[in-house]
């Protein structure tokens, strides 16, 4: 592969609310040389590992309000970030980044740590990768909690509000993540939005950003809509887990219709918690949405 960047170590210093060790991989089959970082948290023979993946711009720092309240009820977290994201190495070549390509590196992630009983927890790129794993997989995955998300089928019209999306990141190569999380989530402090930003030093290190609104399937034959359309299948026909669904209400893109219409696309899928005041990122009001899942787990 041609240049990697590598997010200095002390942009990551005294994050608020995230005291985590940082785990790191640099020989995942097919990604060898390229470094993954993961949080790992609770105990390792734990009888369920709730694995969480974070969307666009975000990093694992997203999951900070969720992983104490699993790991509390004796659980295991393994939270990584893409490729592109957070403390994971940052491939310089936009075309570097394909649906395939993250992925692949998820499959091998999970092959690697050997997971198995995972309760996938997921948003945003989370879900539009995380949600197509569990028909290749099924022996690993039980559980679902799926927040604010979708499946990139290629056969549904994308949203205004994706489109809408996908325009301003086009536009604004540069852009902030620290900037974008204050706009939609105004209760957070200076330095939590600072610690947004902290993976990308300067324009360079945004390549995956800028890269996941663009390779969303927007047609039948876009790279990884038939996949994701045969996971739709198989969730719908196959799927035999619980699952618990959050929906940040203020969310402009992936919202409530889109979230509906996923529901239906789910197999046993229960009525959604309906959060009315988070929006996109919806794990920013987290605690709630983590005990209630519990609670219902446990049913």
């Amino acid at each position: 592969m041609a240049e990697v960047l590598r997010t200095p170590e002390e942009r990551f210093v005294d994050l608020p609310g995230f005291p985590y060790d940082p785990v790191y991989i640099d020989d995942l089959k097919g990604f060898e040389g390229l470094r993954m970082h993961y949080v790992d948290e609770g105990p390792q023979h734990a009888n369920h590992i709730f694995l969480c993946l974070h969307g666009e711009p975000t990093w694992s720092y997203l999951y900070r309000k969720m992983i104490p309240i699993f790991t509390a009820a004796g659980n295991r977290v393994v939270a990584p970030d893409f490729f592109g994201f957070g403390r994971s190495d940052k491939p310089v070549d936009e075309a570097a980044y394909t649906f395939d390509f993250h992925r692949n590196a998820l499959i091998a992630f999970i092959e690697y740590l050997d997971l198995k009983n995972i309760t996938l927890v997921c948003q945003d790129w989370g879900g539009i990768l995380g949600l197509t794993l569990p028909m290749d997989m099924a022996d690993r995955f039980s559980r679902l909690l799926v927040m604010n998300t979708t499946l990139g089928t290629g056969d549904v019209k994308l949203s205004k509000g994706f489109l809408d999306w996908r325009a301003w990141v086009s536009k604004n190569p540069d852009m902030s993540a620290g900037q974008l999380l204050k706009l939609t989530c105004p209760h957070l402090s200076e330095k939590e939005c600072a610690a947004y930003e902290a993976p990308f030093p300067d324009i360079r290190y945004k390549a995956g950003v800028r890269r996941f609104p663009e390779i969303v399937p927007g047609r039948p034959d876009a790279p990884g809509a038939a996949l994701s359309r045969n996971a739709r299948e198989w969730l719908c026909d196959k799927w035999t887990g619980p699952v618990f669904m959050a929906v940040g209400m203020k969310d402009p893109v992936l919202g409530p219709l889109v979230m509906q219409a996923l529901r239906n696309d789910i197999r046993s899928c229960p009525e959604p918690y309906e959060h009315s005041e988070a929006g996109h990122f919806v794990q920013e009001w987290g605690e709630e949405i983590a005990r209630r899942a519990l609670s219902s787990f446990d049913k």
